[in-house]
C-alpha cells in the first residue's frame, strides 16, 4: 500500500501538463480558438434551457413556490433548494 501511495500521490499533486499544451495549442489557432467558442455558447445554452425547464416542469406540476434562482444563477451549478425527500 505505501508503493502504491508512493506512485500514485505525484498523478494527482501534479496534473499533466498536456492540459495546458491542449489549452496553448486551442487558444492560440484562430480557427480552434472560434470553435472553442461555439462549443462553450453551445453547453451554456444548454445549460439555461435546462434551468428554464425545470422551473418551467416544477410550475406545471402545481408548485407554488418562487423558482426565479434557478434561471437567474450563473455557471455550471445551481442550487435548486429542494431536499432529497422532495427528490424522491
Amino acid at each position: 500500500m505505501s508503493q502504491l501511495k508512493i506512485i500514485i500521490r505525484p498523478m494527482y499533486s501534479n496534473p499533466p501538463v498536456h492540459g495546458a499544451r491542449i489549452a496553448s495549442k486551442i487558444l492560440s489557432d484562430k480557427g480552434l480558438y472560434q470553435q472553442w467558442l461555439k462549443d462553450v455558447k453551445t453547453m451554456a445554452d444548454r445549460i439555461i434551457g435546462m434551468r428554464t425547464q425545470l422551473k418551467d416542469l416544477l410550475a406545471k406540476e402545481g408548485s407554488q413556490r418562487n423558482w426565479n434562482h434557478i434561471v437567474d444563477q450563473i455557471g455550471m451549478f445551481c442550487f435548486t433548494g429542494i431536499s432529497p425527500e422532495q427528490i424522491m
